[in-house]
C-alpha cells in the first residue's frame, strides 16, 4: 500500500529532511517516488482544497509555498495508519516521544511533515504529485 508524505518547508529549511527520511526508512517505509519542489499558490490551494473553508487554509497555503518541500510516495503494509503513528500528533507538544513531530516540528503550524489521513486521500494525494509511471 502507498501513502503520501511531504517533508514541509520548515524541516527543509532547518536541515532535518535527511533525518526525517531516515526515520521513515527505519520505520519500514520504502520510497517509491520523491520530488523536490517549491509549490505555487495554485498548487497548494488545489492540494489542500478540502480545507478551503477552514480558518487555517490561507496560513497553510502561505506556509507550504514559503520554501521547497519534498513530497514522497511511501510503501509498506498498512502505510496510511503506520505513517500517522510514526509522525505523531499534529501539535508536537502532543506527539509521542520519538515521533517525527516530537523530534523535528517547531509548532502545530510548522510541523515538519504531512501525511495522508485515509487510504482514499492517499490515492488522491499520491496521484496529485506522481504519475503511475514514476512509482518505482
Amino acid at each position: 500500500m502507498l501513502t503520501l508524505a511531504i517533508i514541509k518547508p520548515d524541516a527543509i529549511a532547518a536541515g532535518t529532511a535527511g533525518k526525517v527520511l531516515a526515520h521513515l526508512e527505519q520505520a519500514g517505509f520504502t520510497i517509491r517516488a520523491a520530488t523536490f519542489t517549491h509549490l505555487t499558490t495554485t498548487q497548494a490551494e488545489a492540494f489542500y482544497a478540502v480545507h478551503r473553508e477552514r480558518p487555517f487554509f490561507r496560513p497553510l497555503v502561505a506556509f507550504m509555498t514559503s520554501g521547497p518541500c519534498l513530497p514522497m510516495a511511501l510503501e509498506r503494509d498498512d502505510a496510511v495508519m503506520k505513517l500517522r503513528e510514526v509522525i505523531g500528533a499534529t501539535d508536537p507538544k502532543d506527539a509521542a516521544p520519538g515521533t517525527v513531530r516530537a523530534l523535528y516540528a517547531e509548532s502545530k503550524e510548522r510541523n515538519a511533515i504531512h501525511a495522508s489521513d485515509s487510504e482514499e486521500n492517499a490515492r488522491r494525494e499520491v496521484g496529485f504529485f506522481f504519475a503511475e509511471a514514476e512509482l518505482v
